[in-house]
């Protein structure tokens, strides 16, 4: 036995014996070698220090992990460990920065390979606070100078949060102090790191991180706006987890914050924002509490210019609205087993919110939109756009809902459409015409009605459009007199002499058209009316095409051809509207407007309201009425009259009112009376004369009659300073001996030429040439027969006169003069000859004498 014993302790040692013996021998090595660096660690020279630490770490490395983990567990656990650590920490002091750096990694190299890296935290933590928020950060010098260490010794601090877990409870304290050190720190990779640690820090302790959580907040929000994009995203999503595994009472603190960030310029931002928030609905333990303070911001994201942002929110807020709807099944019962189909106008019935989603958004209405429409009327845009597109969203859900708060609603409408940003414009009308299509037009009407009678606004307008254009043909059926009734009111409609309420008035009536279509005809004479208003005022708009355009599409509507038909259909009514106040009208009457846009627009209709039309213009053109006003009447009735035939005497009853016209309306117009406005209404008054006698209907004997009346006061014109009064007066004269010359009376007749006679001196070349015509006319009047003797004397004057203006500078009107004289030969050739032959050689050239007296001498009667 003791020979077998003495064997055996003989015998070579097998392989796991020889495994586990080199280990412990290395092991034993390197303790060896730990005991020999220590001291070094301790030495008064920074380069002994330093290589001591070099030598270390070249140690620890050596003996890495897959080589040797027993000898690697050595130098972290036992009694080298706590000799080891302290002195490591020590050195994260050290003067000299690569000396720090080498403590730093020593350390994250232990807290790495250690069988039990929680033993370290007691020592660890402290350190680092102490390193990342000594009493100098609170004067903003962190301790550790260098950024690059300080991103170490938190990198450092993460990995022990990440390896400690849940016994990190302990030393909360510390390692939120470094954090709200570090989440201010000037160097972005620090803040980023640090927000990293702190949403670890928050998921490791749980159930003791509500504790601190609070103090974290005020660090963060410092940090959310900071100028990297990548910082805010991370502070985003940090704060997303401390408040979630912390207290929800920070809540509050932070929405502001992240509404802010809602306007990012980048989009990762927003998109960290959508998925917190998101997060929150679906997770935070007292989100009951902040529904109607989280909602408005997710639901924000609906409307992000991003679309991946937009169907990320639109994922998440499915996903709050289903979870919600499990957990009150019971309250929701009834509605889940009897589910409402979407209302027969919904926008978009197949992307209908679900359930839970409509009563979320129902039940907390009440408590956003006051928000909501504050930051309709806020001064920054981007706070107003946001705002609109929530508020249409809002609408979208809550459907019918909204009814008990459409005051509201449309109030901060009304206000917002009157916005310069177009986007918030267009935003609001969305909402406008989802209330169109929830709510009934009996209950929206009887607001929006109300809100435009008491202050008529293109933004009232616009509401209204709106509501009009989001409601169904047959809900607004029974209200659509009263809506066109309303528009047709004069403190209403006519406003618009401003051009964009103008075009929100065109707009209700293209509106009620389009939606309405053929139902549109019970009310067709105020629609009539309210287009004709905005006609009347679109010289200062430039609407008059719109105007037309809608004025076409309402003949269509109603089976008819076109405008004309609805101006022969209510000219009338609209005229005996019109003339109730003519009375008191003056240039700026609105009234006034609307008459002469039916004047100059009604065409063939003007035909049949002869009773109503023409006794207006009496009244309005007597002199002792507003010059101004009768200018632009005069001005109207001239390019009416030039169309005769198509207007006024469309139905052949013009002659009826003929004398009304001469009589009443010319002759007190023609009279001669001081001052420049009534020398301009005299040249009016011509015009529009030469307008009807020129438009070819007046037979002879009403031709007779017009001249016999007006002859004396068109000769007074001929003396007038303005040029044209006295061109077209010389036309006149010239058509009036052309179509009843011959049977003017004698006496009257020999009292024109001298008035023409005067014009042949006119400064004015056009009128001179108008005369010499008149002249050829009047001379062609004069009877050729025994009756001509009673003219000589008169025909031997003008004769001489004549003989004058063939010496003229003006070749023109020497050729023009000469013409005259060759018409009137035929009368008394004799006499012309010898009136020639006596001044042929006082003239400057005789060659237009010696024309005369050739073609006299040609002429048989001369002979």
């Amino acid at each position: 036995m003791a020979a077998l014993v003495a064997a055996e302790a003989s015998a070579p040692p097998g392989p796991a014996e020889a495994a586990e013996t080199s280990e412990t021998a290395e092991a034993a090595e390197l303790s060896r070698a730990l005991s020999r660096l220590l001291p070094g660690l301790e030495a008064d020279s920074k380069l002994g220090r330093r290589r001591a630490l070099e030598a270390l770490q070249r140690a620890l490395e050596a003996a890495g992990p897959d080589a040797d983990p027993a000898a690697a567990a050595a130098a972290f656990q036992g009694p080298w460990a706590r000799l080891l650590l302290p002195r490591l920490l020590r050195c994260l002091a050290d003067p000299a920065e690569g000396c720090r750096a080498l403590a730093v990694h020593l350390l994250d190299l232990g807290l790495r390979r250690a069988a039990r890296p929680r033993d370290a935290l007691p020592r660890l933590l402290p350190a680092l606070a102490a390193r990342l928020a000594g009493p100098e950060s609170a004067r903003g010098r962190p301790p550790e100078a260098c950024e690059e260490l300080r991103l170490a010794l938190v990198q450092l601090l993460s990995l022990a949060v990440r390896l400690g877990g849940p016994a990190l409870a302990p030393h909360l304290d510390d390692a939120v102090r470094a954090l709200r050190c570090t989440l201010l720190d000037p160097f972005a990779a620090v803040r980023r790191e640090s927000c990293d640690c702190a949403a670890s820090l928050a998921r490791a302790t749980p159930d003791h991180f509500h504790m601190q959580s609070e103090s974290l907040i005020g660090p963060l929000m410092q940090s959310i706006s900071h100028q990297h994009w990548k910082v805010r995203v991370a502070v985003t999503e940090a704060t997303g987890a401390v408040i979630l595994f912390g207290s929800a009472k920070s809540v509050d603190d932070v929405l502001p914050h992240f509404a802010q960030r809602l306007f990012d310029d980048v989009p990762q931002v927003r998109q960290a924002v959508t998925s917190v928030v998101g997060g929150w609905l679906l997770d935070l333990r007292d989100r009951y509490s902040f529904f109607h303070k989280l909602i408005p911001l997710l639901l924000s994201s609906l409307e992000d210019d991003i679309p991946e942002i937009a169907l990320a929110a639109a994922n998440l807020w499915e996903k709050v609205g289903l979870q919600w709807q499990r957990e009150n099944e019971d309250d929701l019962k009834d509605k889940l087993d009897f589910a409402t189909p979407p209302p027969a106008h919904h926008p978009s019935p197949e992307n209908r919110p679900v359930l839970g989603c409509r009563e979320l958004v129902f039940r907390n209405l009440s408590k956003i939109l006051p928000a909501v429409c504050h930051d309709l009327t806020d001064w920054v845009a981007g706070t107003r756009v946001k705002a609109a597109q929530l508020l249409a969203v809002l609408l979208l859900h809550a459907e019918d809902h909204m009814t008990q708060h459409l005051e509201v609603i449309l109030r901060a409408l009304h206000q917002a459409c009157a916005d310069d940003d177009s986007t918030v414009v267009s935003n609001c009308t969305r909402s406008a015409e989802l209330i169109g299509a929830f709510v009934s037009p009996e209950v929206f009407l009887k607001l929006v009605l109300s809100m435009l009678k008491k202050s008529p606004s293109p933004s009232s307008l616009l509401v209204l459009a709106s509501v009009i254009r989001g409601c169904s043909r047959e809900a607004l059926q029974p209200h659509l007199k009263v809506i066109a009734t309303e528009l047709a009111r004069p403190h209403i409609c006519q406003g618009s002499e401003n051009r964009l309420y103008g075009e929100r008035v065109l707009l209700c009536v293209q509106t009620l058209v389009s939606v309405c279509q053929e139902d549109c005809r019970g009310c067709s004479l105020q629609l009539v009316e309210v287009l004709v208003t905005v006609l009347a005022f679109s010289a200062a708009t430039g609407l008059s095409d719109k105007v037309q355009e809608t004025m076409d599409t309402l003949a269509a509507v109603q089976g008819v051809d076109g405008s004309q038909d609805l101006y022969r259909e209510h000219a009338g009514p609209l005229l005996e509207q019109l003339a109730a106040s003519h009375q008191d009208w003056t240039v700026h009457s609105a009234e006034l407007l609307q008459f002469n846009v039916l004047l100059t627009h009604a065409g063939p209709a003007l035909g049949g309201v002869l009773p109503q039309l023409v006794p207006t213009l009496r009244s309005c053109l007597q002199p002792a009425r507003d010059p101004q006003m009768r200018l632009r009447l005069f001005s109207s009735l001239s390019r009416v009259l030039l169309s005769a035939q198509e207007t006024v005497n469309s139905q052949g009853q013009f002659h009826h009112y003929l004398d009304t016209v001469t009589k009443d309306i010319l002759v007190p117009s023609l009279q001669w009376h001081a001052g420049k406005t009534a020398a301009a209404i005299r040249t009016a008054a011509v015009s529009c004369l030469w307008a009807l006698i020129s438009s070819d209907i007046l037979s002879e004997k009403q031709m007779q009659e017009v001249q016999e009346t007006l002859m004396p006061d068109v000769l007074t014109t001929l003396e007038e300073d303005s040029q044209r009064t006295r061109l077209i007066s010389c036309q006149i004269i010239n058509r009036f001996l052309k179509t009843s010359g011959s049977v003017t009376d004698p006496e009257k007749f020999i009292k024109i030429y001298p008035e023409l006679l005067k014009r042949l001196d006119d400064v004015s070349h056009e009128v001179r040439l108008a005369a010499t015509s008149a002249l050829v006319t009047w001379l062609a009047c004069v009877p050729n027969d025994d009756g001509k003797a009673h003219y000589q004397s008169n025909i031997q004057f003008l004769y001489r006169e004549l003989l004058v203006y063939l010496d003229d500078p003006e070749a023109a009107v020497q050729d023009a003069v000469l013409e005259v004289l060759k018409a009137g030969s035929i009368l008394f050739p004799e006499l012309l000859v010898r009136e020639t032959e006596a001044v042929v050689e006082k003239h400057r050239s005789p060659a237009h004498c010696q024309q005369l007296l050739r073609y006299l001498q040609a002429l048989p009667l001369a002979q």
